[in-house]
């Protein structure tokens, strides 16, 4: 297990902490939470890569961790009625829809390596603002960001459905190959 992987593994196992946070009202220490598991994302990275720390697991297990973390936060911040319900909806069953797929080419013996698209990344980014937005408006009383919460809003809903097309037109074309093959 390398360093990268045992920080993943840490904000993998912080999220429990920061949903019940975000569900107890205790908006600081939510976001300080919050911001340190998207510094650990950030350290993995470079400690990875600039190191030659980079594993197989990691590749599995970083992105695990992040979305466990965004999809939890959501549903949390979706459950205190801070993000509209079909929002959360939409966020997880695009990552639900990925999920499936990639098992799907799996069970058909077809590994595919997650290599995330630019859409996606632009996507988390988007998850990852909105989330520390609505958990910080609330922790600093800042109700003059409401209006650019619902900018994010907009901009994670349009993200979300940009990426999830592109990841389904991929599986699609994968998926013709294999049965025309």
């Amino acid at each position: 297990m390398t360093l990268p992987n045992m920080i993943s593994l840490a904000r993998l196992l912080s999220v429990p902490f920061n949903v019940w946070l975000i569900l107890i009202d205790q908006w600081r220490l939510a976001l300080v939470v919050f911001c340190l598991a998207g510094l650990s994302d950030a350290v993995d990275g470079l400690l990875a890569k600039r190191f030659g720390m980079q594993s197989r697991l990691g590749r599995y297990l970083d992105p695990i961790a992040d979305k466990v973390l965004l999809i939890s936060i959501f549903i949390a911040l979706g459950v205190q009625q801070l993000l509209p319900l079909w929002l959360v909806i939409l966020v997880v069953s695009r990552d639900i829809l990925i999920a499936g797929g990639l098992g799907l080419l799996y069970l058909f013996d077809q590994p595919f390596e997650p290599k995330p698209l630019l859409s996606s990344k632009i996507n988390t980014a988007m998850q990852i603002g909105l989330s520390a937005s609505v958990i910080a408006t609330l922790a600093f009383a800042l109700e003059a960001f409401a209006p650019y919460v619902q900018m994010l809003i907009v901009g994670v809903a349009l993200a979300t459905v940009v990426s999830g097309t592109e990841y389904t037109v991929d599986w699609w074309r994968r998926m013709n190959k294999l049965e025309q093959g």
